[in-house]
């Protein structure tokens, strides 16, 4: 990570509930928030993934609704892909959707999370 980049990480915690669906929480310092962010500098975002599904859960990757707007300049997983860093460099104004794509080590289906939003005011 550059040294001008911006950290911010949010922790994306996965549970089951009583029927088996999973459940996905983001917090960040501890408190409940949307997993989503306005961005007005460079800066990674990273979530990092706590699992409490017993499902051995690990993410592959990010899916976007809008892949080549630019908002979003690289999607870079962890070694122990139990964290991914989205790296904006804040040059596009706009706003982009996306999901995590997560695999488990119960069966071959992929999961995705709800769609939290990044939205790039621009840099001044």
């Amino acid at each position: 990570m550059p040294n001008n980049t911006t950290l911010i990480e949010f922790t994306l915690t996965v549970t089951l509930n009583n029927d088996n669906v999973p459940q996905f929480n983001y917090t960040q310092d501890g408190a409940p928030v949307t997993g989503s962010l306005v961005v007005n500098e460079h800066t990674t975002i990273r979530y990092h993934l706590v699992d409490h599904t017993e499902k051995g859960l690990t993410f592959v990757g990010a899916a976007f609704t809008t892949p080549f707007d630019n908002v979003i300049d690289s999607v870079e997983l962890g070694n122990d892909s139990q964290f991914i860093d989205l790296v904006d460099s804040d040059a596009i104004v706009g706003k982009t959707g996306f999901r995590f794509i997560l695999t488990n080590e119960q069966n071959s289906l992929m999961l995705l999370s709800p769609d939290p939003e990044i939205i790039n005011r621009g840099t001044d």
